[in-house]
């Protein structure tokens, strides 16, 4: 991967990060829950302290570094592999990553933080809700994701220039 392809990747990731963030705090005005990952990944660093010494800051700041990575893996792996347009390859990835987010990472998060919410979500009263927020985030990633990447001319491991 060229330093080129790298910073505008991480770039497109941080704005694809800070996009999701974003769509997740507008959709409590929808009656959607509010999946604030800054404060769950905060919670899951001081679960194992006697005293909070992590700062919402940190767990920000892990948030948009994930965000980050899940990018870079995007462009290093996965953007060749995946056929179609820029957009349709957003929305597979969307669907992608809101799948492992509530099959894995979302239960493992939350016992980390101290609390269960089950696979997909289950072993809370509002399941449905939860899939639906977590979805919409995750596909608005992708979509901002492969947008800025298009934007940014990065294609798979080259960018424009490089071909």
């Amino acid at each position: 991967m060229s330093a080129s392809t790298f910073w505008r990747t991480v770039i497109s990731g941080f704005t694809a990060t800070f996009v999701m963030a974003m769509i997740s705090f507008f959709q409590g005005g929808l009656g959607l829950p509010v999946v604030d990952v800054g404060h769950i990944m905060k919670e899951a660093f001081n679960q194992v302290h006697v005293n909070e010494p992590y700062s919402i800051l940190w767990g920000n700041v892990a948030y948009f570094i994930v965000g980050i990575m899940l990018a870079l893996i995007w462009v290093s792996l996965l953007m060749e592999r995946i056929p179609g347009k820029w957009w349709l390859q957003g929305i597979i990835y969307g669907l992608a990553i809101s799948f492992v987010a509530g099959l894995i990472v979302a239960p493992l998060a939350a016992l980390a933080a101290g609390d269960s919410v089950g696979i997909f979500y289950f072993d809370t009263w509002f399941m449905r809700e939860l899939i639906i927020a977590g979805l919409t985030m995750h596909l608005g990633y992708g979509f901002v994701l492969s947008l800025c990447l298009k934007i940014a001319g990065v294609h798979g491991l080259k960018t424009l220039e490089d071909k």
